[in-house]
């Protein structure tokens, strides 16, 4: 795939949450990361883990200086998963597993049983918004990592209210960026050892809207850079781990596959997935025509990968069961455009979910006061 960044296993968001479910002592299998684990050796009395939804090397690069505290920090660049998109990130980031063990790889998925298309955080049909039951008993059962710990680390959370959470008498909920920091002060200033998973929905809702190159961007992200600098400075003892899910790429363009009859007519169902990674669902007497027809009509801006042959080279992981998730075929954006893969889709200035620099780099950074 040229010019585009396949998933590194051994060096991605997932490794973060191997790194630190080995230093809580819960069950581990995967790669960690030796820089990481040196930090931590070093038994701080907090650890707080921060991801900063979107807020990938490409954003961090274009809007703060290089003597930022947040980029004069980076330790490591890592790789987010494929796609490299909010749903499947945060999902191995929260569980320590690989897309293909969880199966929650994009916003929309396709289910064959119920053949349907749903959101699948916000539980409801991609295209007329019904909610939907049933669905989540395919997918499995969400176990964070954190949550079989055998540590004497307190374990704590800071979520904004619509995450799911096991132990909600260990949650932090808030709603500002000013609460966010200081939920997170007040956990260190606790007696004892504190560990802390945090999530935060910025700058990826603000460069959605307007870009990643808009004046907005920029602000929220020195905004969250001089907010970390006065959270690093406030405590003691503390080992900040900040990172990201995935980047993202100003849109330059709409591809309108939902509006194309004869690529519809081709398909069982709209497409799904991510507007930047494409799922298709394809009739089966139409497989060669679609590729022709795909291949002839969008080549320009996609490339078409068979799903199948995607699973067999890594692209998820190398173990689980969740293939047939993804349907028969998933194009990838190549340009700067998006997908609209049914009417509803929104016109984002912003966007994610593809295989490029900008969107699968992440950082690593690492602050020890």
């Amino acid at each position: 795939m040229t010019g585009f960044i396949k998933p590194n296993f051994k060096r991605s968001v997932l490794n973060i949450s191997a790194t630190l479910a080995e230093f809580l002592n819960a069950p581990n299998k995967n790669t960690i990361l030796p820089i990481l684990k040196k930090q931590l050796s070093g038994n701080p009395k907090n650890v707080v883990y921060i991801c900063f939804d979107g807020l990938g090397m490409h954003p961090l690069k274009t809007h703060l200086p290089k003597d930022d505290i947040l980029l004069k920090n980076v330790k490591q660049v890592l790789t987010s998963t494929f796609p490299a998109t909010t749903t499947n990130a945060t999902t191995s980031l929260l569980t320590n597993t690989c897309p293909l063990e969880h199966g929650w790889f994009g916003w929309s998925m396709f289910f064959k049983d119920m053949h349907r298309n749903v959101d699948i955080f916000l539980g409801r049909d991609s295209v007329s918004g019904e909610k939907i039951e049933g669905y989540r008993s395919q997918l499995g059962q969400l176990n964070y990592y954190f949550d079989n710990a055998a540590t004497d680390y307190q374990i704590n959370t800071v979520f904004p209210d619509y995450v799911q959470v096991a132990h909600p008498e260990r949650n932090n909920i808030y709603i500002s960026r000013e609460q966010f920091f200081d939920r997170i002060q007040q956990i260190c200033m606790r007696e004892g050892k504190q560990f802390i998973y945090s999530y935060y929905p910025q700058p990826d809702d603000i460069m959605h809207k307007f870009g990643v190159s808009s004046p907005q961007a920029k602000q929220e992200i020195q905004n969250i850079s001089d907010s970390c600098k006065e959270m690093f400075n406030n405590t003691q003892d503390t080992l900040f781990i900040i990172s990201a899910d995935h980047g993202q790429v100003d849109v330059e363009g709409y591809v309108d596959f939902y509006d194309d009859d004869e690529l519809m007519d081709m398909l069982e169902i709209y497409p799904y997935l991510e507007s930047r990674s494409a799922g298709f669902k394809v009739k089966e007497q139409k497989i060669k025509q679609f590729e022709d027809y795909f291949n002839k009509k969008y080549s320009n801006d996609f490339q078409l990968f068979k799903s199948e042959c995607l699973v067999s080279e890594g692209y998820f992981g190398d173990c689980g069961n969740k293939q047939d998730l993804l349907g028969d075929y998933i194009a990838v954006a190549k340009s700067g455009k998006i997908g609209i893969l049914h009417p509803f889709v929104p016109m984002f200035k912003g966007h994610h979910a593809g295989l490029t620099q900008q969107e699968m780099e992440v950082p690593l950074i690492l602050l020890r006061n």
